[in-house]
This record gives C-alpha cells, sequence and structure tokens, in this order.
C-alpha cells in the first residue's frame, strides 16, 4: 500500500511563516503530480498548490506570492512552504498524490491525514 505522512502544521501569528512536508512511501512505481488542499471550516476542500513530475507548478490565486510548492524526487516527498500567513490561512492541509504503483503500474490517487495550521493573534 501506499501511505502519504505529513508535518509541519501549527499555530503561528499573521505574517508568520510554516513548511508543510509530506513523504509518500509503500509499492510506488512512480508519483505522477503531487497536490496541496485546504479544508476550513464551513468550506469545501480546494486546491492549494501542485506540482508535476516536471516540477511544473500551478497556485490558487489566493496564496500566489506567498506560498511555494517545491518536491524532492528520490524522496518522494512534496513540501509547502507557507510565507505572510493570514488568518484566512487557517484549515486544515491535505497532501495528495496521483501514483503508479509497482504491482500494476496503474495509477491511484492517494490522501494524507491533514495537518492543521492555525493563524491567529
Amino acid at each position: 500500500q501506499v501511505q502519504l505522512v505529513e508535518s509541519g502544521g501549527g499555530l503561528v501569528q499573521p505574517g508568520g511563516s510554516l513548511r508543510l512536508s509530506c513523504a509518500a512511501s509503500g509499492s510506488i512505481f512512480r508519483i505522477n503530480s503531487m497536490d496541496w488542499w485546504c479544508q476550513a471550516p464551513g468550506k469545501q476542500r480546494e486546491l492549494v498548490a501542485a506540482i508535476t513530475s516536471g516540477g511544473i507548478t500551478n497556485y490558487a490565486d489566493t496564496v500566489k506570492g506567498r506560498f511555494t510548492v517545491s518536491r524532492d524526487n528520490a524522496k518522494n516527498t512534496v513540501y509547502l512552504q507557507m510565507n505572510s500567513l493570514k488568518p484566512e490561512d487557517t484549515a486544515v492541509y491535505y497532501c495528495h498524490a496521483d501514483v503508479e504503483l509497482l504491482t500494476t503500474r496503474l495509477e491511484y490517487s492517494y490522501w494524507g491525514q491533514g495537518t492543521q495550521v492555525t493563524v491567529s493573534s
């Protein structure tokens, strides 16, 4: 099986920074894309940032210029550097990956358990 493990969330003041990480492990042949999503209370889960295996990135307009997504393909790990945090960034952040499995070479989607980010004075 494939597992995504997230870390790096916590409580931070407005204007502060956090770095989230997500490490994938298991029967992985290749990870095609890795994404970060967030879900605030009473809101729909939304895409924050995405990165392909080739390093092409995409960001939500609300985080553009403040957040940076990167990946280390050798470690099957994706990162989200979060700067200039705002109270409206408060949410549970989830890692997602499209993974080709070793056994079948078919692609499946996997989700991390989520990590809480709280931005408050």
